[in-house]
């Protein structure tokens, strides 16, 4: 599973790209909130990840750079739904519905562990 949401997060867009599509008329635009998620975008970079470098070290380098893309994945989705919320006045689309901060930990409140 992690292999695949790593080779999936390479369609990811990054969050300049995500807050690029985002209407620059919408009434938050000009928030101080906007503002300043806009500038985390664009100052969000990403450390390459090397299928191949993890092949010479063998399968523990394959699950490390796959553990890493993954990792990029979710802090991709997460700045691009933090803008969204801050930019947008329009609802969450889909994929940016589930919080990935919270993904995958179990839900305490309502007595689900």
């Amino acid at each position: 599973m992690g292999v695949t949401a790593a080779i999936l997060a390479g369609c990811t867009s990054t969050p300049a790209e995500y807050g690029a599509t985002l209407s620059s008329q919408d009434p938050k635009w000009t928030s101080p909130q906007c503002v300043e998620a806009r500038r985390a975008a664009t100052d969000y970079k990403e450390k390459k990840l090397n299928w191949g470098a993890g092949m010479l070290i063998g399968p523990y380098g394959l699950a490390l750079v796959a553990a890493g893309k993954e990792h990029q994945a979710k802090q991709r989705k997460l700045l691009a739904r933090e803008m969204h919320m801050k930019c947008s006045s329009q609802p969450l689309p889909k994929d940016l519905q589930a919080d990935p901060s919270t993904a995958g930990k179990p839900n305490v409140r309502a007595g689900k562990v």
